[in-house]
């Protein structure tokens, strides 16, 4: 658990020309936070040397993540290497959240063949539902996000709501709640975006894989709801996207709340469940008038019997352990 140690030892192995990649506890690569500056300000200036050879990316795997805590805590709970990370050159700094295996593998790829950057994966080490088979991953990792038609009803029409997402559990939790709402209100036009390489959010002008401007405008519309359901902290998608025509954005992520306590539980504390992201997205369709009450409604109640069957079986209800994708 020397993570100091860890990093300094594939820092050195990187400079004989080698390549690999650093796994740690999501929480506690920030132990590492000055080190991976230091390597940015160093790669940043090797650029500038004509005469020195790039050498392979830094590349981090962060496990043991936030929202994954039946063994682990409150001390165990901190995505803030993303915000860290976020802040250096453009020209250097990738964050990847593939959302299932084949995504991560297509991720993991390009990572390891790259040079002269800083790459972060967050990816769980526990069996997690497949969405995309190996072709339509690397096509989705290549784009860097992109709709998923599977999920969506528009039917490339302008939608009425858009729910994105980044991130594995974020990406189950969105896709739960688009089938709640898709059920209850069948003529509502939903739009499902997922999102891989995180600096697709990031305006055009300020990194290199931000997304144009216009491109933006036609996946997200220029006016219409989008609740974003993300692995971080929500300040740090408004801080990537506020440049965008956009302002309509509701973003849901880690708000420092949590304990030893189910997977479900931990989204539910932080409001990134798919109840609460449907009571959030009810708010902002009018359109849908007083109908929308008796879904609100049904989805406190589920709030409630959730916490109940946690405190009495210890383990989150069926419904949401087996819940699966099915049309």
């Amino acid at each position: 658990l020397s993570e100091h140690t860890c990093e300094v030892m594939l820092e050195g192995y990187l400079l004989t020309g080698r390549h690999g990649f650093f796994n740690s506890y999501e929480a506690f690569i920030r132990v590492v936070d000055s080190m991976t500056s230091q390597h940015a300000k160093w790669l940043k200036v090797t650029k500038e040397l004509p005469w020195r050879r790039e050498i392979a990316s830094l590349n981090f795997i962060l496990s043991s993540y936030v929202w994954q805590q039946d063994h682990n805590g409150f001390t165990h709970q901190d995505p803030g290497f993303l915000n860290h990370i976020v802040t250096k050159k453009p020209d250097t700094a990738r964050i990847y959240l593939p959302p299932d295996t084949n995504t991560l593998i297509s991720c993991f790829d390009h990572c390891i063949r790259s040079k002269g950057l800083i790459n972060a994966i967050v990816a769980s080490k526990h069996p997690r539902l497949q969405w995309l088979n190996m072709d339509e991953a690397i096509k989705h990792c290549t784009k860097g996000l992109g709709i998923w038609e599977f999920a969506s009803n528009d039917e490339g029409k302008e939608p009425d709501l858009v729910m994105a997402c980044a991130g594995e559990s974020p990406t189950i939790e969105t896709l739960a709640a688009t089938k709640i709402l898709r059920e209850n209100f069948p003529k509502l036009k939903i739009r499902v975006i997922n999102v891989v390489d995180l600096m697709k959010l990031e305006s055009p002008e300020n990194h290199p894989h931000g997304l144009d401007n216009e491109e933006f405008d036609y996946l997200f519309t220029k006016k219409k709801p989008i609740i974003f359901a993300f692995h971080g902290y929500p300040h740090l998608v408004h801080q990537l996207a506020y440049k965008r025509t956009n302002k309509n954005l509701h973003v849901h992520g880690y708000i420092e709340e949590g304990t030893i306590t189910t997977t479900f539980d931990m989204k539910v504390q932080n409001k990134l469940d798919r109840f609460n992201l449907v009571m959030d997205a009810l708010k902002y369709l009018p359109q849908l008038g007083d109908a929308r009450a008796t879904l609100n409604e049904w989805c406190k109640d589920k709030l409630i019997e959730h916490k109940e069957y946690i405190q009495e079986y210890g383990e989150d209800m069926p419904m949401i352990k087996n819940w699966k994708w099915e049309e």
